[in-house]
């Protein structure tokens, strides 16, 4: 009976004291704020430089060629199709 009140007590002394050591050691890092982001260069209305892509028919597209005709959205997707 004495063993198991002594394993029972040892038990929730390391249950109270191990969450509180966790917040300790939260609370000694150095929460550094993460650098702030860069102006942008282009804002919304501004002329894109043109530029020439090759299509999934392997064709030669200009930006030009759309100008006056169509509307153009560019979209820049990090890491599409690249499995990362």
């Amino acid at each position: 009976m004495r063993r198991r009140t002594a394993v029972l007590l040892l038990l929730s002394i390391f249950l109270m004291v191990v969450p509180q050591a966790g917040q300790l050691w939260a609370q000694n890092e150095k929460k550094q704020a993460p650098p702030p982001q860069p102006e942008p260069n282009l804002k919304v209305g501004d002329t894109f430089p043109d530029f020439t892509l090759i299509d999934q028919n392997r064709n030669k597209v200009s930006l030009h060629d759309f100008k006056g005709k169509k509307s153009v959205a560019l979209a820049f997707v990090v890491f599409a199709f690249t499995g990362g």
